[in-house]
């Protein structure tokens, strides 16, 4: 039996392709969320977005003038952070050198883990066959999330999910997955609010990680088209440079 509805009390937003395209904000995201800020509801940031920390996140976001507080970001960084800590583990971090002040702390010699995000620049054959040989010695590979591809501004790009996936075949074992569109992440985004599941929304450009992980969550999702869509239909709208 599906659990009864009840009344809006929070917002789970997602952050790039929702309200921004790397340093380039989605037309009318600011208006957007300046209106629902004057709602009632609890508003929560919530993100896969491995390839910065997230103070370094906040600052772009505060650059392209949307009103957010750290404390508000959920980031699937953190999560990551958290499960190391409970498991105890030195992990072999491939990621972004740009996420890494959110491991400080973190011990990383002698690794006998493997954590894996996006981090283009290690997706190569010697440090990628480094990981394998760890995890072959039985270590586990915790994977920040599995996205298929995200969107950068001259277009989709692939994501750290075709890599987990290459490191599960040749190990024939399975990644241990934090960020969306697992039901925990929600769950874990939602801690210190007050509210239930049933009490939330979860708004997304991503049918699977963001409405797909919040309705298996027990919340309602609302897919927008921006994001990989804006892309799509206007592909001027954004300019072919890296950042």
């Amino acid at each position: 039996m599906m659990a009864v509805r009840r009344a809006l009390k929070a917002v789970l937003v997602d952050l790039n392709g929702t309200l921004h395209i790397e340093d380039a904000a989605v037309p009318g995201a600011q208006e957007a969320l300046k209106r629902l800020r004057s709602s009632s509801v609890i508003v929560r940031f919530v993100t896969n977005t491995t390839k910065e920390s997230k103070q370094d996140l906040l600052e772009r976001l505060k650059k392209l003038e949307f009103d957010i507080s750290e404390d508000e970001i959920f980031t699937s960084l953190t999560a990551a952070r958290s499960l190391v800590e409970q498991k105890q583990v030195r992990p072999m971090l491939l990621v972004d050198d740009r996420a890494l002040p959110d491991f400080k702390g973190i011990q990383t010699n002698d690794p006998n883990a493997v954590v894996i995000g996006l981090a283009p620049e290690h997706f190569h054959y010697q440090t990628l066959n480094q990981a394998f040989r760890l995890l072959l010695d039985g270590a586990p590979l915790i994977a920040i999330h599995k996205a298929r591809y995200y969107k950068r501004k001259d277009g989709l790009a692939l994501g750290p999910g075709p890599f987990v996936t290459a490191l599960e075949y040749a190990t024939d074992t399975s990644a241990i997955v934090v960020g969306k569109p697992e039901k925990t992440f929600f769950l874990e985004a939602l801690r210190g609010t007050g509210c239930e599941p049933e009490e939330a929304v979860m708004i997304g450009d991503d049918c699977r990680d963001d409405v797909g992980g919040a309705q298996n969550a027990g919340m309602l999702g609302i897919l927008v088209k921006t994001g990989r869509y804006l892309l799509y239909a206007f592909p001027n709208a954004f300019p072919k440079t890296g950042w």
